[in-house]
């Protein structure tokens, strides 16, 4: 049985088990630790026994002109082999709420439209598509 949870800065070890290619690197444990100990931050996770299966990673972003903070979603990943089974909307749904229960008005994730699960993914959980195209630049800053 899948287990969705939040973790808070207590869970820091539940990161010391992950399954192979749910994050796209290996935990950095001063980043994990930072990122939990952060009250803007937002990590839930999907656990098989103790193995971390999936996560949903994401910012509470407070701005001066918004009078309601609003979630950014960073990213979600479930390792291959516990795909289709409707963990990706679970974490999702999940991480809706927590938006909701910290006073957000709106949330949002951004994907490439070839990334046909995440937006199929994405619309089973009540997204919207916002036309037009947005198109994303990086800064590579080191």
């Amino acid at each position: 049985m899948i287990e969705i949870k939040l973790l808070g800065r207590t869970d820091l070890s539940l990161l010391h088990n992950v399954a192979e290619d749910v994050f796209d690197d290996p935990i950095v444990e001063s980043s994990a630790k930072e990122f939990l100990n952060d009250p803007h931050h937002r990590l839930v996770v999907a656990l098989d026994d103790e193995l971390v299966v999936g996560f949903v990673s994401a910012v509470i972003y407070v701005h001066p002109d918004k009078p309601a903070p609003e979630l950014w979603i960073n990213e979600i990943g479930v390792a291959p082999t516990y795909q289709h089974q409707g963990i990706g909307k679970a974490l999702m749904q999940a991480i809706l709420e927590e938006a909701r229960q910290a006073g957000c008005t709106e949330a949002w994730v951004l994907t490439e439209r070839g990334n046909l699960p995440a937006m199929a993914m994405y619309k089973s959980t009540g997204g919207e598509e916002t036309p037009p195209d947005s198109v994303m630049f990086t800064f590579k800053l080191k």
